[in-house]
C-alpha cells in the first residue's frame, strides 16, 4: 500500500504535458528525468486505457458528451464504458480503491488512480482527439467540420480584390514560371546523367555561395541584384517589410528586412534548392525563420489564389477542353521540419504577424488549444544549471519532440489542426512524421499527403561557421579512420570495422578510462549487446538510464573500475554532463551536431587530477564518404574534401599544435 501510494502522488506532480509523453512512451522525456527515484515500469503501464470485460456499460443517457454524437468513434464508446470516480471520493482522497492489495486478481475490477486522473485531464478534449474518425484519418490527426468549407479551395470564389496579374507581371514572376515550366526528354536525360554546370560567387552577406545547376537554361547566381525580391502576394504587401517585428526586443526599434535576409529571399523566390549552413541559434536563427516563413506563406497564397481563380473559369466556362496545372495530387504544399514544439510556436506566430491586418485581429481557428500545446510548460522549465548557450537556447520553450500539425491558408484566416489532407502546410518533427508514415510492413500507416510537396524546409537550430575541431582546449592528437560502406545506412560495415580495427586496439588493460561516444541509439544497443556477450569490462549511460545507473556509471569509470564507458548522443544533449576519466575517446560516428565533437573533447582536460601523473590522450574517429557533410562541420570543408577524396585512409590532426594536420 505505501509503495501504491507513493507512485500515485509521483504521477500526480507531473504536468499534462509529462503524463501524456508518459502514456505513449511507457517513460518520462529524457529531458524531465530529474528526480531521485523514477516510478517501477509497471505503474506506468496502468496509464494506458484498457477493456474491462465485467463492467457494465454505461448508460448513454448519462453521457453528455455522447449523446452530441451521431456515430460513436471506437475510442469514445471505450471512454462511455469507464465510470469516472465520483467528486465526494476525489475530495477523500480515494482511500478506499488505495487500501486495496494490488494484486493481478484485482486489476480487473478497479480502475488505476492515475488512469482516472488522466482520464479527467482529457474529457474535454475528446472531441477533438479521437483515434478514428468519419473520414479515416490517420490516430489522432484533428477534424474540424465546423470549418471544413471556409477553406475548401473547390468551393470558395474569388474574392472581389483577388489579384488579376498582366501577363507581363506574370512573365517576371518565378512563381508562374516554376509552375509552368516543361523539360524535354533531352534535358530529362542530362539532369539523370548527372552533370552539373557549377560556379563561384561571393555575397556580401551570405558569404561564398557554391552554385550548380543541371541545364544551362537554368544560370546559377551571379550578384544580389540578379535575384531581386519576388513579388509579394496582397495578402503579405502590409506586414512583410515589418518581417522582424516578432523578435524585436525593445518597442519602437527598427524591424525592417535585413540585407541577408534580402539575399536569401532572393534566392528561394526563384525556386532554387538552398542549403544554409552558416546559422547561429544565438543570432542568424530568427532571421532565418523569418525569411523562410515568409516564402512560405507568399507561395502558398499564391497557389491557393491561382486554384480558386482556375476553378471559377471552369465553371464559367463550362469548357472540358481547359486545362489548368495548378496543384498537385493532394493539397499539402509545403512540409517544414522542425526539432521541438517551441519551433512550431514560433513558426505560426510569425505566419500571423505577417497576415495580420494592421489594428485587426485575424482569425485563427483553434488558437487556443495550439497555446495550450505547443506553448511553454512553466513546470517544465529548465534547472538552473551550468550550461553552453546553445543550450539554453535549444531548450527554451515547450521541448517536446514528438508531434504534427496541418496549417490551412485562405486570404486573411488560417486554421490550426487541419487535417493533412485538408491542410495547405504541415509542420512536424521527425518523430511525430514518423509515427503517421509508418514502415513497410505496419499495417497502420500513411503517407500520400506527401506525394504533392512544392517546398521542403528542414530546420536545425545548430550548424556552426568554422570546423569545431578548432574549439578543442589543448593538445589532443585527433585520429580520423575511413572505412569503405556501400550506404548511407550500411550499420554493418560500421559496426564490423569498429570490431576488427578500432576495438582491438584498446583491449589491452594499459588502454583503460576508454570512452566510446554512438550517436545512433540502435547502435547503442547493438554494442552493448556485443560487449556483454564478449565479457568486456565496461558501463553504460544513455539517455534511458535513470539517476543512479548514471551516477554509478561515472563511478565506476572514474575510478578506472569499469575500462570501456559507452555513450549516446542523446544523453549529452538532454543533459550535457561533464565525465571526467577520460583518457582515450572514440567517435563510434561523428556528432550530429559538430559543436559536441569539441564538447567531448574538452572533457579530458576536466578530468585531469592535480596529484596524478601526465596522461597521454587519444582521440579517433570513425567516418565514411557519407559523412561528408558531419566531415565538414568539424574539421572545415576543405580538409573533408580532402580526406573523402583521398586514397588514404587515416588522418592525423594535432590540435594545440603549430604543425596541426598530418597524413
Amino acid at each position: 500500500m505505501g509503495k501504491r501510494r507513493r507512485g500515485k502522488q509521483e504521477v500526480d506532480n507531473l504536468s499534462k504535458k509529462q503524463k501524456k509523453h508518459l502514456k505513449e512512451f511507457g517513460e518520462q522525456h529524457p529531458f524531465d528525468d530529474h528526480v531521485a527515484d523514477r516510478p517501477e515500469r509497471i505503474e506506468i503501464v496502468r496509464l494506458v486505457f484498457v477493456f474491462f470485460p465485467d463492467r457494465k456499460k454505461r448508460p448513454e443517457a448519462e453521457s453528455e458528451d455522447d449523446s452530441d454524437v451521431e456515430q460513436q468513434s471506437a475510442y469514445q464508446k471505450l471512454l462511455s464504458s469507464m465510470v469516472p470516480c465520483d467528486e465526494s471520493e476525489e475530495e477523500n482522497g480515494g482511500e478506499s480503491e488505495e487500501e486495496e492489495v494490488d494484486d493481478d486478481d484485482d486489476e480487473s475490477g478497479q480502475e488505476g488512480d492515475e488512469a482516472e486522473q488522466d482520464l479527467k485531464d482529457e474529457v474535454d478534449n475528446i472531441s477533438n482527439e479521437v483515434h478514428e474518425n468519419e473520414e479515416g484519418e490517420v490516430d489522432g490527426e484533428f477534424t474540424d467540420k465546423k470549418n471544413e468549407a471556409a477553406f475548401c479551395l473547390e468551393t470558395n470564389l474569388p474574392a472581389e480584390e483577388e489579384e488579376t496579374k498582366t501577363s507581363a507581371e506574370q512573365d517576371e514572376d518565378m512563381f508562374v514560371k516554376h509552375q509552368e515550366v516543361e523539360l524535354s526528354d533531352e534535358e530529362v536525360g542530362r539532369i539523370s546523367q548527372g552533370t552539373k554546370i557549377k560556379t563561384q560567387v561571393k555575397w556580401p552577406k551570405l558569404g561564398t555561395l557554391l552554385c550548380t545547376s543541371p541545364l544551362e537554361r537554368f544560370p546559377a547566381v551571379l550578384q544580389p541584384s540578379s535575384s531581386p525580391l519576388p513579388p509579394i502576394h496582397k495578402t503579405l504587401q502590409t506586414n512583410w517589410h515589418l518581417l522582424n517585428q516578432a523578435f524585436e526586443p525593445e518597442p519602437g526599434t527598427s524591424a525592417e528586412v535585413t540585407e541577408m535576409q534580402k539575399e536569401m529571399l532572393g534566392i528561394m523566390g526563384s525556386y532554387r534548392d538552398m542549403y544554409f549552413t552558416n546559422i547561429s541559434p544565438l543570432k542568424e536563427a530568427k532571421e532565418v525563420r523569418s525569411a523562410y516563413c515568409l516564402h512560405v506563406l507568399n507561395h502558398v497564397l499564391k497557389s491557393n489564389s491561382r486554384v480558386i481563380q482556375n476553378n471559377a473559369k471552369l465553371r464559367e466556362t463550362k469548357d472540358v477542353n481547359m486545362d489548368f496545372r495548378d496543384q498537385g495530387l493532394t493539397r499539402p504544399k509545403v512540409l517544414i521540419l522542425v526539432p521541438l514544439r517551441d519551433g512550431v510556436l514560433r513558426v505560426v506566430q510569425t505566419f500571423i504577424t505577417l497576415m495580420e491586418p494592421k489594428g485587426k485581429t485575424m482569425d485563427v481557428s483553434n488558437k487556443k488549444r495550439f497555446k495550450d500545446e505547443y506553448g511553454e510548460d512553466p513546470d517544465a522549465k529548465p534547472p538552473n544549471l551550468h550550461r553552453p548557450d546553445d543550450y539554453h537556447a535549444i531548450f527554451s520553450g515547450n521541448i517536446d519532440d514528438h508531434f504534427r500539425i496541418g496549417v490551412s491558408v485562405l486570404r486573411g484566416s488560417m486554421k490550426l489542426y487541419a487535417p493533412f489532407y485538408s491542410a495547405d502546410i504541415i509542420i512536424a518533427s521527425p518523430l511525430g512524421l514518423r509515427t503517421v508514415l509508418g514502415a513497410e510492413g505496419e499495417k497502420s500507416r500513411d503517407y500520400d499527403f506527401l506525394s504533392s510537396i512544392e517546398l521542403l524546409i528542414v530546420w536545425s537550430k545548430v550548424i556552426p561557421k568554422m570546423g569545431s575541431i578548432c574549439q578543442v582546449l589543448g593538445q589532443l592528437p585527433h585520429v580520423f579512420q575511413m572505412f569503405h560502406s556501400d550506404s548511407f545506412m550500411d550499420h554493418d560495415a560500421r559496426f564490423q570495422f569498429f570490431v576488427d580495427k578500432i576495438l582491438p586496439q584498446y583491449r589491452d588493460s594499459i588502454m583503460s578510462h576508454t570512452f566510446i561516444y554512438v550517436p545512433s541509439y540502435f547502435d547503442f544497443v547493438r554494442l552493448r549487446n556485443y560487449m556483454k556477450k564478449e565479457d568486456i569490462s565496461f558501463a553504460s549511460i544513455s539517455e534511458y538510464s535513470l539517476k543512479s545507473e548514471v551516477s554509478q556509471a561515472r563511478h565506476y569509470f572514474w575510478n578506472g573500475e569499469k575500462q570501456f564507458l559507452l555513450f549516446s548522443e542523446r544523453f549529452h544533449f538532454y543533459k550535457r554532463y561533464t565525465i571526467k576519466g577520460i583518457h582515450n575517446l572514440i567517435f563510434y560516428g561523428l556528432p550530429t551536431y559538430p559543436h559536441f565533437y569539441s564538447e567531448v573533447c574538452n572533457m579530458l582536460q576536466a578530468g585531469i587530477r592535480e596529484d596524478a601523473a601526465p596522461v597521454s590522450f587519444t582521440c579517433t574517429a570513425m567516418y565514411s564518404r557519407y559523412d561528408a557533410h558531419k566531415l565538414a562541420a568539424i574539421t572545415g570543408a576543405e580538409r573533408a574534401a580532402q580526406m573523402v577524396q583521398s586514397k588514404k585512409t587515416v588522418h592525423l590532426f594535432i590540435t594545440g599544435d603549430e604543425n596541426s594536420t598530418k597524413s
